[in-house]
Parts: C-alpha cells; structure tokens; sequence
C-alpha cells in the first residue's frame, strides 16, 4: 500500500485552515534531501509556519512539500520529503497529530551508506525505548 503520510498531511493542514488556525509542520532536519534553514534548527527538528500567507509557491504532493519562505529576512526555497514530515500542528492551540514510521520510508530514510552489519552492530548499542511497545512517548515543553 502507499504511504497515509501525504493524504493524513494534506487532510490536517486543510482542516486546520478552515478553522482559522495557522498550520505548523515539525521536521526532522537532518533527513536526506531536506532544504530547510539549518542555522533555525533545534535538536535535529525545525517547525515551519506553513499558513498561506507565510508561503509562496506552496505545493504538497504525495513525494514532498516545498514553498519559499524567509527566514530572518532573507528568501530561501524549503524542500521537504515527506518522509522528513514528522507532525502538523495548529500553533494556536498545538491541536494536530504525529506520524507513526511507516515501512515505505523505512529505507528511504536509512543512511545510503549504510549495510546491514553496520545495522546489526549500532542496533546492539541502541539505547531502549522507555515504552515496552516502543511507541515513541509525548511530553509539554513550556
């Protein structure tokens, strides 16, 4: 099956607009292929107000979102894979949803370089999930 990610994306960021809130994506930063402004990144992620009037050139398609945006004054073009999406959220009141890994991007986002001895050993000195089903956990950060 395709990956939900693209279609769950476009669902929440249309239902967040028709309610007057302002779409925010979180990203992890240091995926492949993404162009966002790493000098704004904080612990790998970056969250992009991704509302219309903050945008220019603004597409999502099931591949990858990209717009234009400025950062600090200065334009720069963003793109971002949508493996690379990990959550939409509505700044106003943080109402929005994370995204489960999903196996389609499995691969896509594992290192080009990397073999599967190079997996099995950092696999023996990965830290454990605090959660036995290994669900990633939430936590408010104020």
């Amino acid at each position: 099956m395709t990956p939900s990610r693209p279609y769950l994306l476009r669902a929440f960021y249309e239902w967040l607009l028709d309610n007057d809130m302002t779409p925010h994506l979180l990203v992890d930063a240091n995926a492949r292929m993404v162009q966002v402004p790493q000098q704004f990144a904080r612990d790998g992620q970056i969250v992009l107000n991704i509302a219309p009037q903050a945008v220019v050139a603004f597409t999502m398609d099931n591949e990858a979102v990209s717009f234009n945006a400025r950062f600090g004054g200065v334009p720069q073009q963003v793109y971002i894979p949508m493996a690379a999406v990990l959550a939409i959220h509505a700044r106003e009141n943080g109402v929005g949803t994370f995204f489960p890994p999903e196996p389609a991007y499995a691969a896509w986002l594992e290192d080009e370089t990397s073999s599967p001895e190079k997996a099995k050993a950092t696999d023996d000195e990965a830290p454990k999930s605090p959660r036995p089903d290994g669900r990633p956990t939430l936590r408010v950060i104020k």
